[in-house]
Order: structure tokens, then sequence, then C-alpha cells
């Protein structure tokens, strides 16, 4: 226990020592982006920076350096796996160096040789990779992981235990015991624990153990249910001297939707007038390759239950699925053809979908549209399951970020709800720019059983 006291007292310092990271990264590529880009660019604009007004350049460029690694979450130390670090920071500073190079050239008044920032890049990377590899064991050895013990009450948690088990890193289970015993050995138990880890138990005793819990400062973890997303996204009120938690459950007001709105037509109409020319390309060899149709065409799920044909290019042998029967893709699936296999890995082909946009049945960003017999299914099992569709379907989303493929639609249900109820525009904004990390990343989601 003596051991336990003294880990939570130092525990105190661990966003300290994060913070401290993450500036000692932000400033060692910033100083190396100034040194390069004085030496190389400067001179070239139109009107130099002279003593020390370079540094202005430097300024903007840790402004995006630290806005894209708190987007991407480069700064994670502790949280994430230091591959997800590593590969979280690379991305940052390439969509930061791609930034800067853009506002160089209107510096300049003309396009400059990228050859330099070439070598920023390469050398940032090299530098991100031993920095953020040595630190990571750094946080591991100041920080070991906690030690949970399980509460659980009619449900079995062995999945949730599999998965929190892939984390040894961050988290160490060593043991597991149901609720349904007397008090008196529910408090023992939580007294000789570090942590504990609420697994679906019911809303009355729970609520006892955070309580309890909380009086004697022991750390929890819990899976939310969907009432606790409902509650996480009130609004407080304070009209009297008794607190109100207002929830509208209205699901987006008209200015939000109008927005989204005019956000979804700009971006599908500039990404279709960007990439035309691939998707030209792309049909023609589909076409030629078996003379089959150009678009895969499926019914799904919307907003409200409407139902509409979504768009993609073909990536699978004609008739892949004989007699409608679902039968979701795997690695090396034979039925995928060579073109196929390369829009899928590079996402190309749900490019049509924006066509799916700009018609008004899908959104950028929402719950992924479902087919409608998985609809069907799912909502017999969960009755909640109709919650996500209270906004439209959209081509990324929570549940495609912060899920699997193999998110159960329970969870997969929880991650859109969260969307759901937490939405904004900046909301929007970051998911889309979080799905370029999650294009590169195996794990990324889709449907369930998509096929295509």
């Amino acid at each position: 226990m003596e051991n336990a006291r003294n880990k939570k007292k130092f525990e105190q310092y661990k966003r300290l020592v994060r913070f401290v990271a993450g500036a000692a990264v932000v400033l060692c590529v910033t100083f190396i982006f100034i040194v390069f880009w004085k030496e190389n660019y400067n001179e070239g604009i139109v009107f130099p920076f002279y003593y020390k007004g370079y540094w202005l350049v430097g300024v903007f460029y840790a402004f995006f350096f630290i806005m894209f690694s708190h987007l991407y979450g480069g700064m994670k130390y502790g949280y994430l796996k230091s591959t997800n670090i590593i590969f979280s920071q690379i991305l940052s500073i390439v969509c930061t160096n791609i930034a800067i190079y853009l506002e160089t050239v209107l510096l300049s008044a003309k396009f400059v040789t990228v050859l330099p920032m070439f070598k920023i890049t390469a050398i940032e990377m090299i530098g991100i990779i031993i920095w953020s590899t040595l630190f990571d064991r750094l946080f591991k050895l100041l920080f070991p992981p906690h030690k949970i013990v399980v509460l659980y009450q009619e449900y079995d948690p062995s999945e949730l235990l599999k998965k929190v088990k892939r984390r040894k890193d961050r988290y160490r289970i060593v043991g597991s015991a149901s609720v349904e015993r007397p008090w008196s050995k529910l408090v023992n138990i939580i007294d000789n624990s570090e942590a504990i880890l609420i697994y679906d138990v019911h809303s009355e005793l729970r609520n006892k153990i955070l309580k309890y819990c909380y009086e004697k400062e022991v750390r929890v973890y819990m899976t939310p249910k969907i009432s606790d997303i409902l509650i996480r996204s009130s609004e407080c009120l304070h009209l009297f001297d008794t607190p109100l938690l207002l929830s509208r459950n209205s699901g987006l007001t008209f200015e939000e939707r109008f927005i989204k709105r005019v956000m979804d037509i700009i971006i599908s109409m500039a990404v279709l007038v960007i990439f035309s020319p691939a998707m030209l390309i792309i049909a023609l060899i589909i076409k030629l390759y078996d003379g089959g149709p150009v678009f895969f065409k499926q019914k799904r799920c919307t907003k409200e239950g409407k139902v509409f044909e979504i768009h993609k290019f073909r990536s699978m042998i004609v008739d892949a699925e004989k007699e409608g029967i679902s039968i979701p893709a795997t690695d090396k699936d034979p039925r995928i053809t060579p073109i196929g296999s390369f829009i899928r890995m590079t996402r190309l082909d749900e490019l049509p979908q924006m066509l799916d946009i700009l018609r008004g049945n899908m959104s950028i960003v929402g719950p992924r549209p479902e087919r409608v017999e998985h609809v069907e299914k799912y909502a017999e099992e969960i009755p909640e399951f109709a919650y996500r569709l209270k906004v439209k379907g959209g081509l990324t989303g929570y549940a495609q970020i912060y899920g699997k493929y193999n998110t159960t639609p329970y969870d997969k249900l929880r991650l859109d709800l969260m969307y759901v109820q937490n939405y904004s525009i900046l909301l929007d904004l970051k998911l889309i720019i979080m799905t370029l990390k999650i294009i590169f990343m195996k794990e990324s989601t889709e449907g369930f059983g998509d096929p295509e």
C-alpha cells in the first residue's frame, strides 16, 4: 500500500513530464527548420528578414506543428503506443512543412525549390524517431502500468480483458471480481486495488462504488452506458440554486445542419474537381479489366432510416456476392481484382461517394451508413442502435477513427453517439484532418461486413 501511495503522489507529475517532452520536440524541430529556412529561403522572399526577424517564421512553424500534433495525438506520450506517436509526429511534420512551404511561396511571390524542405523533413523525422523512442522508454520507467482489478456484474468481461491486455505498456490486469458479493468484501477489494475498471455494472451499485472510490481517492475506469453519453453532452443550467442539466435530444440545430450542408457541398465539389482525372483513369481501368460495371452500388440507411444507394468504385469481381448474401472481404480475398486491391488500399474506391454527399444522401462526417439488413438486425438486438440515425451517414466519422474493423455494434453505437451528442463544426474539421492518419493505419474501420 505504501508503494501505491507513493505512485499516486508521483502520478501528478505525469502531465508535466509529458509537457516537457512535447516542448522539447517542438523546440527541436523548430530550431532545425529555422536554420535551414534562413539558409535556403530567407534571401529569396520579397522582403527578407534581417537580424532575428526570421524567428517570426519559426513561431508560425511551431504553431502549425503544435496544432497538427494535437489533432493527430503526437504529444500523447504514455497514452498512445510509441509507434503511433512517431507516426503522428511524422504526419504532423509533413503537414506543417507543406503549410510553411506554401507560406514561403507567398512570401517569395513565386514558386521556390522544394528540395530544402525534403532535407528538413528527413532530418526532423530522424530526430523524432530517436527522441520519441527514448522518451517512451523513459516514460514507461517513470510511470509503470496501472495495476487494475475489473469489477463486473452479469456480463462476461473476457472480451474487454483481451482488449486491455493488448496495452500492457499502460495497464496490467491483476484480477477480476463479480460485484455480486457483500458490500464489506467489495470494499476490501477496492481498498487493496491500485485502480479499478467497472464493466457494465447496474447504475445503482455503480454509483455507490464510484462515490466510495472518490472518497478513498481510488482511480476508476468504466465502460459508459448509452445514458452516460447522453448525460455527458447535457448543458448545465444555473437558473436558481439547484443545478439543472438540459439534454435537448433533438440532434443538430438548424444552424448546424445548414453550415454542415454548405461544408459538405464545398468539400465534395472540390474533391471531385481535383480528383476527376484520377477517377476517370480508375473507371477506365475497371471497365477494361473485365468489362463489368464501374460502380458498386448498395442500399444503405442514413438519417431517420432513409434508404439510398451508396456508390463506390467496384473493387471485386462481378457478382462477388451471389444471391445477395453478404460475404465480408478478407486479406488477400480472391474476389478482389488487381486494380481493386490498389484502390482499396489507398481508399480511392470511396471517391464516388462524393456524388452521394453532393446529392445530400450522405455527409463528409457522420456515422457510417450501414446495409439495411444489418440495421434491422442490430436494431432487434440493440433497440438504441437507431439513435445513430439522428444525423446523415458519413464518409468518415467517430467510429471510423476511434474504432476498428471488428468493433462490435454496441461499441460502434457508443462511439457514433459521442459524435452526435457532442457535434460541432470544429469537431467535424478535426475528424476530417484525423482521417488522413487513419487512411494509413491497418485497423481503421469501415462498415460491418462491408463487401466492397
